[in-house]
Order: structure tokens, then sequence, then C-alpha cells
């Protein structure tokens, strides 16, 4: 019969089993790349800042850049699809 558990209980885990100097060494990049993160967010709200200061519309930017993520099929597609349902709001 096999054991089954919940949400609330979390199995057993014997502490000599765990590697300690690989999850320090794990949790260790993590804190750096958060907080490299951290840092990177700042700077990225300081251009969005910066180019709002110049005059430039930064939700127009945030929409620019989400679009240059994805490949010119998927654009079409999803322009496809809110053109018909701007059609059939009658919005177009």
């Amino acid at each position: 019969m096999t054991t089954q558990h919940t949400a609330a209980q979390a199995p057993a885990v014997d502490a000599s089993s765990v590697a300690a100097d690989q999850l320090k060494v794990f949790i260790e990049r993590l804190e750096r790349l958060e907080e490299e993160k951290a840092g990177l967010s700042a700077d990225i709200k300081d251009v969005y800042a910066e180019a709002k200061g110049t005059g430039f519309d930064t939700k127009a930017l945030r929409k620019i850049i989400s679009l240059r993520k994805k490949d010119h099929a998927e654009r079409q597609e999803e322009e496809a699809i809110l053109e018909l349902y701007m059609q059939a709001l009658n919005m177009a």
C-alpha cells in the first residue's frame, strides 16, 4: 500500500541526505541573481522614466517591446484575431 501526502503534509526529509554544500551554492547563486534582477528592474524603470521625460508614451514602448518578442506569424495571427473581435463588437 502506498502512502499519499496531502498538501498540508510534506514528506519527511532526512537532513543527512541533503547535500548541504550543494544546497548552499544554489541558494547563494539564486540570491545573487535576485540582486541582479532587482538592479536590472531599477535600470529598466529609469530608462522608461527617461523616455517619458523626453515625451514618449511608455505604454506604447512596452507594447512595441512585447510585439518585437513575437515572430511575424504570431503577430499576424494575434492582430487578425483582435481585428475579428473588434468587428464583432462594432469597434472597427
